[in-house]
């Protein structure tokens, strides 16, 4: 991820310095803001992926407005071509390249402390879940915020598919494993696959999410085609995408950032304005599209559905 070094939020983007970077194990990528890779996605490639997805008729879902709809709207064409996926690369304009992971066929594995272990193809999956859209902010700890409208389910509903045992503590997932095409899945110095994981009582709560679609229509494959986390009370990098696989445990998991960096990025990872970065403040953020930047909210605006979770864990590093 983005890892910028500044004294001040008047310091443009442009000379931000990459996460690799600091970890010593990428080159400095270029320097750049949304450029001409934001532009706008091919429509022809849009058109292509749709006709593609046999799960585009289940799109636009129907709205839920129970967590709020908060504005304005981030634009398409940004939220679809500022995006990180670091199986690609370690730019945002990895959108190009991410058009050649195929998501179909598709399958996420079911395994660990779970009544029985299986496998199922995400239109089967489709097949046993209610869709619906919800608007929620997405907070990148870079500071980068947008306001989408995702489409999905519950994880709650994945949940009761897989058939934990009541032992389980922790839900694990992981990101597809494929070198061949996710390039940057060759570095072996970088811990893959992805792995992120929620405690069971966050995947229970409704707040918790599958994306499966963005924008009334199937998940871009940037955005983590077919299926990512969105725990929008959390920094982005928590939310898992391109996911094949769900364990259960009673051991808390290491995590992908967790593992590269633990003193910067912790299992929790929840939203927090008074609780900086070690090397910058998470005061303010700054929406896609504009210039100005906004105060960052507690939990990033979803006190109110989550802030119980954590009442008994204040020991506990939960806000980086």
């Amino acid at each position: 991820m983005l890892i910028r070094r500044t004294k001040g939020w008047e310091i443009p983007e442009s000379k931000a310095t990459s996460e690799s970077h600091f970890l010593n194990r990428r080159a400095m990528v270029r320097a750049m803001g949304l450029g001409a890779a934001s532009l706008a996605l091919p429509g022809q490639l849009m058109a292509q992926d749709k006709a593609a997805d046999p799960s585009a008729g289940l799109y636009p879902a129907k709205r839920n407005d129970k967590y709020g709809v908060p504005t304005p709207m981030t634009a398409e064409k940004l939220a679809t071509t500022y995006n990180n996926f670091y199986e690609f690369g370690t730019d945002k304009s990895i959108w190009r390249d991410a058009q050649k992971l195929e998501v179909r066929p598709w399958t996420i594995k079911v395994g660990g402390m779970v009544e029985k272990p299986f496998e199922i193809g995400i239109d089967d999956l489709l097949a046993k879940v209610q869709l619906e859209e919800r608007v929620y902010r997405f907070r990148c700890v870079e500071t980068w915020s947008m306001i989408v409208p995702w489409s999905g389910f519950p994880v709650r509903s994945l949940v009761e598919l897989c058939k934990p045992l009541g032992s389980a503590k922790f839900m694990v997932m992981k990101t597809l494993s494929r070198p061949s095409v996710m390039r940057e899945q060759r570095d072996l110095l970088y811990p893959w696959p992805y792995t992120e994981g929620l405690a069971m009582d966050e995947a229970m709560n409704d707040l918790a999410f599958i994306a499966t679609g963005l924008y009334g229509k199937p998940l871009p494959k940037q955005n983590g085609a077919p299926l990512r986390l969105m725990a929008p009370w959390k920094y982005g990098f928590k939310n898992v995408k391109s996911i094949v696989s769900v364990e259960f445990t009673d051991k808390k998991p290491k995590t992908f950032w967790e593992g590269l960096q633990s003193s910067e990025y912790g299992f929790w990872a929840n939203v927090n304005p008074e609780v900086a970065h070690p090397r910058w403040s998470q005061a303010t953020e700054k929406p896609l599209g504009g210039d100005q930047r906004i105060p960052t909210l507690l939990y990033n605006g979803y006190a109110e559905f989550v802030a119980g979770l954590y009442a008994n864990r204040k020991a506990e590093k939960l806000f980086m």
